[in-house]
């Protein structure tokens, strides 16, 4: 089967030698799965010809907003849509989740809460994990076909399913420790308030969800019947 990641953005500049770009993240979770994958920095202006490019399609983060004014978020919002029409499956993390629910009619804004960052505990369809959040943007309008499936304190619309065959999440269950604690020392100081940051150190040795987000991702995706 094969995925393409939709990359709207990259990795720190201080990370992404050592710890690689954001596809690179998700080619490792989804590694044991035999995916194929293939990537269009569409941040860079780089698409697919159609939504038919791919068996399956995935979202990345970004340090862009989904309401900024990019040349290249209309054109990703045209393939989200054509993507739901098909009902192929779509994965959205962070900025992929706001995206993706801003195109089908939802609002993403700025959230006045502040920042959620490093290691957080959501309810997911009934049942606690802990994933590593890092955003201040939230959807706080959903769209009309939208099922919120699992939230935190600081997040109601934490992780969203639309039919059977889009999946999004705020948090991001490709971050480990190590990704996680670089953000922090290189994207964090002096953005991020100092208390956050420091409370997310404190829980860099605890063990995120990762393979059982990496289970739900791979089977959401290997799904037969979409309707």
């Amino acid at each position: 089967m094969k995925i393409g990641i939709l990359a709207t953005g990259h990795s720190p500049d201080a990370l992404i030698n050592d710890l690689g770009d954001y596809d690179t993240l998700f080619k490792k979770l989804l590694g044991s799965y035999n995916f194929e994958f293939e990537t269009y920095a569409v941040v860079d202006g780089v698409f697919p010809d159609g939504a038919d490019a791919a068996d399956g399609w995935l979202i990345t983060g970004s340090k862009h907003g989904a309401y900024e004014p990019h040349d290249w978020i209309p054109p990703l919002e045209d393939l989200i849509r054509k993507i739901h029409h098909d009902k192929r499956p779509l994965v959205g993390i962070c900025f992929g989740h706001q995206i993706i629910a801003q195109a089908l009619g939802g609002r993403v804004e700025k959230f006045d809460g502040g920042w959620s960052v490093g290691l957080t505990d959501y309810e997911i369809d009934g049942q606690t994990y802990s994933l590593n959040a890092w955003h201040q943007d939230q959807v706080v309008t959903l769209p009309t076909d939208a099922r919120v499936i699992g939230q935190s304190s600081f997040c109601a619309n934490a992780v969203l399913s639309y039919g059977n065959h889009i999946l999004t999440f705020q948090p991001h269950p490709e971050f480990d420790a190590f990704f996680t604690k670089g953000l922090i020392d290189y994207r964090g100081q002096g953005v991020v308030p100092d208390e956050l940051l420091l409370t997310a150190k404190s829980r860099l040795k605890e063990q995120a969800a990762q393979p059982e987000m990496a289970d739900k991702i791979a089977r959401h995706f290997q799904q037969e019947k979409r309707t």
